[in-house]
C-alpha cells in the first residue's frame, strides 16, 4: 500500500486548503446552524410540554391497553369485519383509479415540453401545489358533510386528495421522456396527438403505473383512517370497538389491517418491479 510523503501532503494542503481545514467563516456558519437547530428542538419540546414522566405514564397506560387486547378475538363480527375490509379495499382502489385517470390529461398540461408557455405552466403547477396542501382527512370531513356517511365520501376524498399529486408526478415523468422516440414519431408525419400517444405516453406509462400502485398501497392505510371519521370501511368498525372499550376485537381488526397492507405491499412491489424492468422488488 502506497503512502503519502510529508512533501506531497504539504502540496495537497496548499492546492486544496478547504479539504483539510474549512475557513473560519464557514465553520461559524455551520456552528450557528447547529445551535439554531438545537434551540428550535428545545423550544418545540418545551412548547408541547414534553417531559420524561409523561412518557413513563403514557407507556404504563399503553401497557395496560396491550394487556386488554390479548388475546385478539373477532367475537361474533368476523364476517362484518371481512366485508368492511373489502369495502376499505374498494374505496382505496376506486379512489386511486379515478384520481389516476383524471390526472393523465392534467399531467400532460403541466409538463413544460408539452405546454411551453411559462406563465400557463407556472400558474397550473402552483394550482396543483395548492390542492396538494390539503390532507385527505380534511377532504373526508368535507365530503362526509357534503354527501353523507359511507364509502362514497371516502372514494371522493381519496380521489380528490391524490388527483393533484398524480398530476404533478405525471408531469415530471413526461418532462423527462427521451426525445429520440418523440422526434421519430414527428419525423414520420405524426400529428401532435399522435406524438403524445405514440412518442410520449408509452415511455411514461410504466412510471405512471408504478406511482398508481404505490398510492393504492398507501391509500389502503389512508382509507382506514377515513373510515374513523365516517367514510365507512374497516376504520368505522375499529372506531366503534375502541369507543366501547372492546379491545380484543379492536386488536383483531388491527391485525387484519396489518396483514392486508403487508400482502398488498408485497404484491405492489413485485408488480412495480416488473413494470420498471428490475429483477428484484423495489
Amino acid at each position: 500500500m502506497s503512502t503519502i510523503t510529508h512533501g506531497e501532503l504539504a502540496r495537497l494542503r496548499k492546492a486544496h486548503p478547504g479539504v483539510f481545514a474549512r475557513p473560519l467563516l464557514e465553520r461559524l456558519k455551520t456552528g450557528a446552524l447547529w445551535i439554531g437547530f438545537a434551540a428550535a428542538m428545545a423550544f418545540g419540546l418545551w412548547w408541547v410540554d414534553a417531559n420524561p414522566m409523561r412518557i413513563v405514564n403514557g407507556l404504563n397506560k399503553l401497557g395496560l391497553l396491550v394487556r386488554l387486547m390479548l388475546p385478539p378475538h373477532p367475537g361474533d363480527g368476523l364476517w362484518d369485519y371481512v366485508r368492511a375490509m373489502a369495502e376499505t379495499l374498494g374505496m382505496a382502489f376506486l379512489g386511486t383509479v379515478v384520481a389516476a385517470v383524471l390526472a393523465v390529461p392534467l399531467g400532460f398540461l403541466g409538463a413544460k415540453n408539452v405546454m411551453p408557455n411559462w406563465l400557463f405552466h407556472f400558474g397550473l403547477r402552483r394550482f396543483y401545489d395548492g390542492f396538494r396542501g390539503i390532507d385527505g382527512l380534511v377532504w373526508a370531513l368535507i365530503f362526509v358533510s357534503a354527501v353523507g356517511l359511507g364509502p362514497f365520501a371516502g372514494v371522493l376524498a381519496i380521489a380528490v386528495g391524490d388527483l393533484m399529486v398524480f398530476a404533478k408526478l405525471f408531469a415530471e415523468a413526461i418532462e423527462n421522456v427521451e426525445n429520440r422516440q418523440v422526434d421519430g414519431v414527428r419525423a414520420a408525419g405524426g400529428s401532435r396527438t399522435q406524438v403524445m400517444r405514440l412518442g410520449v405516453f408509452p415511455q411514461v406509462f410504466p412510471v405512471m403505473m408504478s406511482h398508481v400502485l404505490y398510492f393504492f398501497e398507501s391509500n389502503v392505510r389512508s382509507a382506514t383512517i377515513l373510515g374513523i371519521v365516517g367514510a365507512g370501511g374497516i376504520g368505522l368498525q375499529l372506531s366503534d370497538r375502541m369507543r366501547i372499550n372492546n379491545w380484543q376485537e379492536a386488536a383483531f381488526i388491527i391485525l387484519m389491517i396489518l396483514v392486508t397492507v403487508a400482502v398488498i405491499d408485497n404484491l405492489s412491489r413485485r408488480i412495480r418491479a416488473r413494470l420498471i424492468g428490475t429483477t428484484q422488488p423495489v
